[in-house]
C-alpha cells in the first residue's frame, strides 16, 4: 500500500504542480490585481458565502461514497444511478437556501445575481468531486489525477484569453463577472467528461428514481454531512464576517483574500494526500491491516512540507506579498505570515482526520468540528472589531491548532498506536532546525528565489538526517511486488 500511495501521489502532485500554481499565481492573482480591491473583496466574500451551505449539495455523500466504494467495488452500478438524481435534488435545495439567506443578510440585486452564478458553480464543482470519489474508490488514481486538474486547465485557457488575448478591447477592462463565467464553462466541460468515464465503468444506461434508496443513503451519509457543514463554517466564515461586520469590510476581505490565497493553494496539496489516503485507509481497515506506518509516512511528508512553507512565509512575508500584489501589501503581509502556520495544522488534519473518517469515527469528528466552529465564531467576534483581518487570521490559527491536536490524540487512542518518543523528538527537533535554517538564510540571502532553493535544500537534508522518513524502508517496499 505504501508503494501504491507514493507512486500515485507522485503523479497527482506532478499534474497539480504543473497546473494549479499557474492558475493561482498567474490567473487568480492577475484578476485580483486587475480589478479594484473592493470588487475583488466583494467577490471573495460572496465566494465564501456560497460555501456556507455547500453541505446541502453533497450531504456527506462524497466522503461516504469514497469509503464505501473502496470497500465494496460491486456497489458502484447500484449506487451511481440513484445518487446522481439525489444530488440534483439536493442542488435545488442548496441554491434556494443560499439565495434566501443572501437576501436576508442584505445583499443587493447585483450581488444576488453574482451569488446565484456562484451557487451553480458550486453545484458543478461538488458534482465533479462526487464523480471523482467513484474513481478513487475504485483505486483508479491515475484517471482521477487527470480529472483533478481538468477544470483548472480549461479556466487557464479562457481567462488567459480574456486577460492577455486582446479579445475584449482596450475599452473593456476585465470584469469580475467574466472570471465567474469562465469557472462555469470549465466546470460544465469537466463534469461531462468525468461523468462519461464513470458511466462506462459502472456499465449502466439509465437513472433510477428510488425514494427508499434516497432515504437509506441520506441516513448513512448524514454524519459526514454534519462534519463537512461544521468544518466549512469554521474555515469559511472569516471572510463573510469581515465583510459584514466592518465599515471597510470589502477592503478587509480583500486583504484577507490576498493573504489566504497561498494558504488555499497549499491546502490543495494537502487535500491531494487526503484524496488518496481515504480509500487506502478504508481498504486497509477493512482488511485489518496495520495503518501505523502509512499514517506515519503520510504525516511525515506533509509535516515536512508544511513546516518548510510556514517558516519561509513567516520570514519572507513582505517579500512575497510585494512580489504578488499591488494593493494593501503592508496590511496583508502580517496576516499572511500567521495564516501560513495554519497549513501545518490543516496538513495534520488531512492525515489523522482522514484516518478517523475512513474508520467511521464520525461522532468524535463532529464533536471536534462543532467545538471548532463555535470557538472560531467567538474568536472572530472578539478580534475582528479591533484587529480586523489580522484578528481573523489569529482566530483561524487557534482553531486549526486545537482541532488538529484533538484529531491526533483521538486517532492514537482509537487505533491504539504506539507512542514513538524517538519520532516525537525528531519532529520537535525538525521544527527548531527549520526555524534556524530559514532565519539564517534570511540574514544572508536577499534574492527570494535563491532563498527558496536554499531553504528547501537545507530543510530537506536536515529532515533526512533526523530520519523523519524511513528511506530504507521505502526502497525495500518498492522492490517488493505489492497488490
Amino acid at each position: 500500500m505504501q508503494k501504491k500511495f507514493i507512486t500515485n501521489l507522485a503523479l497527482l502532485l506532478l499534474l497539480n504542480l504543473l497546473i494549479k500554481p499557474f492558475w493561482i499565481l498567474g490567473i487568480d492573482r492577475t484578476v485580483q490585481n486587475t480589478v479594484s480591491p473592493e470588487e475583488y473583496g466583494l467577490f471573495y466574500a460572496l465566494f465564501n458565502f456560497s460555501f456556507l451551505f455547500n453541505i446541502l449539495l453533497d450531504f456527506g455523500i462524497t466522503n461516504f461514497n469514497n469509503k464505501n466504494i473502496a470497500q465494496n467495488n460491486h456497489l458502484l452500478q447500484k449506487h451511481l444511478s440513484g445518487i446522481i438524481i439525489l444530488r440534483f435534488l439536493l442542488g435545488v435545495l442548496y441554491v434556494f437556501i443560499t439565495m434566501l439567506f443572501g437576501y436576508f443578510v442584505g445583499y443587493n440585486s447585483y450581488q444576488l445575481k453574482l451569488l446565484l452564478i456562484m451557487t451553480f458553480n458550486q453545484f458543478l464543482a461538488s458534482f465533479i468531486l462526487y464523480i471523482r470519489s467513484n474513481l478513487s474508490g475504485l483505486h483508479l488514481f491515475k484517471t482521477d489525477s487527470i480529472i483533478s486538474v481538468l477544470d483548472r486547465l480549461i479556466m487557464i485557457a479562457i481567462c488567459a484569453l480574456l486577460l492577455w488575448g486582446g479579445v475584449t478591447g482596450s475599452q473593456n477592462p476585465f470584469k469580475i463577472e467574466w472570471y465567474i463565467y469562465s469557472q462555469t464553462i470549465a466546470y460544465v466541460i469537466s463534469a461531462i467528461i468525468s461523468m462519461f468515464i464513470v458511466w462506462e465503468k459502472a456499465r449502466f444506461r439509465k437513472l433510477q428514481w428510488n425514494k427508499a434508496f434516497f432515504i437509506i443513503i441520506l441516513k448513512q451519509s448524514y454524519p459526514y454531512a454534519i462534519l463537512v457543514l461544521l468544518m466549512t463554517f469554521y474555515n469559511r466564515i472569516d471572510a463573510v464576517m469581515l465583510e459584514r461586520m466592518l465599515i471597510d469590510g470589502k477592503e478587509q476581505s480583500s486583504v484577507y483574500a490576498s493573504a489566504y490565497r497561498l494558504l488555499d493553494a497549499s491546502n490543495m496539496i494537502a487535500y491531494l494526500f487526503a484524496g488518496l489516503l481515504l480509500p487506502i485507509f478504508a481498504r486497509m481497515i477493512k482488511l485489518k491491516q496495520n495503518i501505523e506506518e502509512m499514517a506515519k509516512l503520510s504525516f511525515s511528508l506533509l509535516f515536512m512540507l508544511s513546516v518548510c512553507v510556514a517558516m519561509f512565509s513567516y520570514f519572507y512575508n513582505y517579500d512575497i506579498m510585494n512580489l504578488l500584489y499591488h494593493h494593501h501589501t503592508n496590511e496583508s503581509a502580517p496576516v499572511f505570515s500567521i495564516l501560513m502556520f495554519c497549513f501545518v495544522f490543516v496538513s495534520t488534519t488531512y492525515v489523522f482526520g482522514t484516518l478517523l473518517t475512513a474508520n467511521g469515527s464520525m461522532k468524535i469528528l463532529n464533536l471536534m468540528a462543532g467545538g471548532g466552529m463555535i470557538l472560531n465564531i467567538i474568536l472572530n467576534l472578539i478580534f475582528i472589531e479591533q484587529y480586523k483581518a489580522l484578528g481573523s487570521a489569529v482566530s483561524s490559527l487557534i482553531t486549526q491548532g486545537l482541532t488538529a491536536l484533538f484529531q491526533v490524540f483521538a486517532a492514537v487512542y482509537i487505533f491504539k498506536m504506539r507512542v514513538n518518543y524517538r519520532f516525537i523528538g525528531a519532529v520537535l527537533l525538525f521544527i527548531v532546525g527549520a526555524w534556524i535554517i530559514t532565519y539564517t538564510v534570511k540574514q544572508y540571502v536577499a534574492n527570494i528565489y535563491l532563498a527558496v532553493i536554499a531553504c528547501v535544500f537545507g530543510i530537506t537534508v536536515y529532515a533526512l538526517l533526523l530520519r523523519l522518513i524511513d528511506i530504507k524502508g521505502l526502497i525495500k517496499e518498492f522492490r517488493i511486488k505489492t497488490s
